[in-house]
């Protein structure tokens, strides 16, 4: 009898008759019985448990609870969603259905729109399902018999997919439960009873692939997790966020606007929004100058041959918005670096003069979809905090430290964590094998010399050059992308930018294009939300509002209003003719820090009563000791 060898993750190996499936080898195997299996790892590939061995391999099982075993769990979990659509909604046709980050959802051609009460039918239907416990059947067929099939159930847009298979795909595998057929690659779980706990969460609106031009379809949305205590954990943070809503924050607190007469995507900023806006920029002013940063300032239009110099005519065009003034095109810039570059080439440099960094808080513009703008986090236009800088590859590695450094003490002071991923050459990028190899090099060694873990994200860096991404993790530990670090050997070399090296030769100087809080107003999207609201003292817009009992102590009021702008300190006062508690709610809903109570015997005595948003009575104060109070919390931030 012919055997295989097979090799366990813990070193130890097997010898097991050809033919043999994974699931057969796990099994015999006591440290998988513990936890529930999904699928397995055979030489690093993903397949199913059913996968049959015909030579020697390496076997990794894959549990239910891991990164790679909840998407694989949620892939099928939508299938199944997908086979109770079929079961209830008769002529409604499926499209995609694939595992996302939190979830899953799958597209559907229906004539009649999915109400919440329909995602319960749904529900109902796929716990049936589940309950049956229908295993997953692979079957590989040619493309030719799986098109026919399709189109005999008349499923165009599966068929729309095998059509458009690379010519050399020859065959594609299905995937069967209770009778339900799917084109997938998989793989997928046992059978549909391992489902534990899942949830359908909302319908949206999805273009066919993507494109406006193509039929909206409609989109269920939903999660699944291998525990019920899991997917509980997972719906209790859905209704934080909720609540923590930057859109519906920005208009509870007046700070921002996006109006339709306006236009998508714009955002109007409100007086309390703008001030929010003018501290966090005017704290990057003065960080970045205590780092040697030069602030510069580069127009809206460039040319649209400075854009085909660049490669971003070529690479990011679809990205753009152009403009035409008598008879020249210019692209409205979606990107600050090649002002930048001009403001170096102006003149001869000298390695003395380096390294170079320039700094701008630079408004750009980019064509994102309708569909995929979102408040704050998603816009067409918005302001980054960009800078560039150009050195000597000698300095790459401390110019980079520097940077992490920088972001590092960005997170601590906002009060984010953060993790890093350094993303490397995607297909579509400008440059040699070698500037590549060099620039990842370099970003690699820096994040290596300060010891910083980090993740490999393959093909994912910029179209010029690879980069390091930090994401950061907000109250509620979801991860937003805002400071970059992009190494450049290829815009230096397209915009033949030199130095004069001590050898008096003429040199390539690299570029670094870097952010540091990413675009403001997606920074300011995600502190809202952080902070719900409620944001740290130093960066509230309103710091305190003074609060009056009766009409008797507004003249005293307003001098001690008055006495804390000239302090420094951004005060408020309400004087109205309410009752003391209802502007103490009113303030507390506004979510400001300090609450200043402001009655006969404050007056009489020359001093306030503040009270802390959270409740906290501090008792009675002099003016002169609540501004020493405010500047002491503000002082290592401001």
């Amino acid at each position: 009898m012919k055997t295989v060898d097979i090799t366990f993750p813990n070193g130890k190996q097997g010898t097991y008759p050809v033919g043999v499936t994974v699931r057969e080898v796990l099994a015999s195997q006591t440290a998988a019985a513990s936890e529930v299996v999904v699928a397995a790892k055979v030489d690093k590939h993903l397949v199913d448990l059913s996968h049959v061995i015909e030579k020697d391999a390496s076997v990794e099982p894959v549990y239910a609870d891991s990164l790679e075993g909840i998407g694989i769990l949620r892939h099928s979990t939508s299938h199944v969603m997908a086979q109770a659509v079929q079961d209830i909604f008769t002529g409604a046709q499926v499209a995609i259905g694939p595992s996302i980050e939190d979830g899953f959802y799958y597209d559907f051609e229906y004539a009649e729109t999915f109400t919440p009460e329909d995602l319960e039918k749904i529900e109902k239907r796929m716990a049936e399902i589940i309950a049956a416990d229908y295993p997953f059947a692979r079957q590989d067929v040619s493309r030719e018999e799986a098109a026919d099939r399709f189109q005999q159930k008349g499923e165009t847009y599966k068929v729309e997919l095998i059509r458009d298979l690379p010519d050399d795909v020859k065959t594609v595998s299905l995937y069967t439960q209770g009778g339900y057929v799917d084109l997938c690659r998989g793989p997928h779980i046992p059978s549909t009873g391992v489902i534990k706990a899942f949830k359908l969460l909302n319908v949206a609106g999805a273009y066919w692939r993507g494109d406006e031009r193509n039929k909206m379809l409609q989109r269920i949305y939903g999660t699944g997790f291998a525990s019920q205590e899991a997917l509980d954990e997972y719906l209790r943070l859905l209704e934080e966020a909720r609540k923590r809503d930057h859109r519906r924050l920005g208009r509870e607190l007046d700070l921002f606007q996006v109006n339709d007469e306006a236009g998508p995507g714009l955002v109007i900023f409100h007086p309390k929004g703008m001030l929010l806006r003018t501290i966090i920029e005017d704290w990057e002013r003065k960080e970045h100058l205590k780092r040697g940063y030069d602030i510069v300032m580069g127009p809206q239009i460039l040319k649209v041959d400075l854009w085909k110099k660049s490669g971003h005519f070529d690479h990011y065009r679809e990205n753009m918005y152009f403009t035409e003034v008598e008879g020249q095109s210019y692209g409205i810039k979606p990107m600050n670096c090649l002002s930048h570059m001009l403001i170096y080439k102006s003149k001869i440099r000298s390695y003395r003069d380096l390294p170079l960094r320039y700094f701008e808080l630079g408004t750009v513009h980019r064509h994102e979809k309708t569909g995929v703008l979102h408040g704050l986090l998603r816009v067409r236009q918005f302001t980054q905090d960009d800078a560039h800088i150009l050195c000597a590859p000698e300095q790459l590695n401390s110019e980079i430290k520097a940077i992490t450094d920088f972001v590092n003490y960005a997170m601590g002071i906002f009060g984010f964590e953060y993790e890093v991923e350094l993303s490397t050459r995607p297909e579509n990028s400008i440059g040699s094998d070698e500037d590549w190899d060099r620039a990842t090099s370099a970003l690699q060694q820096a994040l290596k010399d300060t010891g910083i873990p980090y993740d490999i994200n393959e093909g994912d860096g910029a179209f010029y050059g690879p980069k390091i991404d930090f994401k950061l993790k907000d109250a509620l530990k979801r991860k937003w992308q805002c400071a970059t670090i992009q190494c450049d050997f290829t815009l230096p070399d397209k915009f033949d930018l030199s130095y004069i090296g001590a050898d008096g030769e003429k040199h390539r100087p690299v570029m670094l294009h870097r952010v540091i809080l990413g675009a403001i107003e997606r920074f300011m999207g995600v502190l809202i939300e952080h902070y719900a609201g409620a944001f740290p003292l130093w960066l509230a817009p309103v710091q305190a509002i003074v609060l009056t009992v009766t009409d008797a102590q507004i003249p005293y009021g307003e001098k001690v209003r008055k006495d804390l702008l000239e302090a420094g300190i951004r005060c408020e006062g309400d004087f109205r003719n309410e009752k003391l508690g209802f502007k103490v709610r009113e303030a507390q809903m506004q979510k400001v820090p300090y609450m200043l109570v402001v009655g006969d015997r404050e007056m009489a005595e020359a001093r306030i009563s503040p009270r802390q948003r959270d409740g906290k009575n501090l008792g009675a104060l002099a003016i002169d000791e609540f501004i020493t109070l405010v500047r002491d919390k503000c002082g290592r931030f401001e």
